[in-house]
């Protein structure tokens, strides 16, 4: 059975649940923890979201990460390798029909740390783009209720766009 795309208001809890889940996990990685990051949607104040929260997991090596499978298996998560995105060890906590999180790994430096957070911060910084990505996913989820890929994908071309304003926006500052 595939598992529905489901896209609901921001939930102000959220917040409280990435920091349990970060605390559990920082507990488990002790000084192979580097940095806890909330990404994706349910880190972007009053936007839709699917309601899955996303961690971003910034460790000293993560080549050392796979040495933490079990006990990221004791949390519930299950470990996902790679998946699909070489220098990323990924984990998902599922239940039978849903995911509540996802953690995402990555050793310092890595170029994907630096393009969630803008994203984040990007979106959080500018609401009304925020918004219409909100609304972009809640029109994806009601057109690809059962078909993930064409949700995302959906979302390909917009994400493509902020990344790069983002980016841009995050070097200003930089220089500011």
């Amino acid at each position: 059975m595939a598992r529905r795309i489901e896209v609901v208001p921001h939930d102000p809890n959220w917040l409280a649940m990435f920091d349990a889940e970060a605390e559990d996990i920082a507990f488990i990685l002790g000084a192979a923890l580097i940095a806890t990051h909330h990404i994706g949607s349910t880190s972007i104040p009053g936007i839709k979201a699917k309601p899955i929260i996303d961690l971003l997991i910034e460790v000293r090596d993560i080549e050392k990460m796979d040495s933490f499978n079990d006990a990221m298996i004791g949390l519930g998560y299950e470990p996902m390798g790679e998946y699909g995105i070489p220098g990323r060890r990924f984990f998902r906590k599922p239940d039978e029909f849903t995911r509540s999180h996802h953690v995402h790994v990555f050793g310092t430096g890595h170029p994907d740390i630096d393009r969630h957070i803008n994203f984040r911060d990007y979106l959080i910084a500018h609401p009304e783009e925020a918004q219409a990505y909100g609304r972009l996913k809640e029109d994806l989820a009601r057109r690809f209720p059962e078909d993930i890929g064409g949700y995302t994908d959906g979302k390909s071309e917009f994400i493509h766009k902020i990344d790069a304003k983002a980016k841009a926006w995050a070097e200003g500052a930089r220089r500011d």
